[in-house]
């Protein structure tokens, strides 16, 4: 397992991502540290950016945006989601 997601026991994944707002487009990005780096298109005004990956997460893994959630993290490009319903299989693929 990477250290940049964590499983639950209860069917619950933790991520730490790294963000980068205002990219040309939304795409994953490889590590950055310990944490999985994902550029996103959307400006980081007004929560735009948070809404953004989470589309993008629920998207990506085929969840609805219900089952993902911003754990900490709201103004900062250091972000921890919370996800439900995804195996681990499938998130250890996000980084490529």
């Amino acid at each position: 397992m990477s250290d940049w997601y964590r499983a639950a026991g209860d069917g619950r994944i933790t991520l730490t991502l790294h963000i980068q707002p205002g990219a040309k487009k939304t795409e994953f990005a490889g590590l950055h540290g310990e944490a999985l780096k994902i550029r996103l298109a959307a400006p980081p005004v007004d929560g735009k950016a948070n809404e953004a990956l989470i589309r993008f997460i629920a998207d990506t893994l085929a969840l609805p945006k219900s089952a993902v959630c911003l754990k900490s993290g709201q103004t900062s490009r250091r972000k921890v989601l919370e996800v439900t319903g995804a195996l681990p299989e499938q998130v250890a693929g996000l980084a490529g």
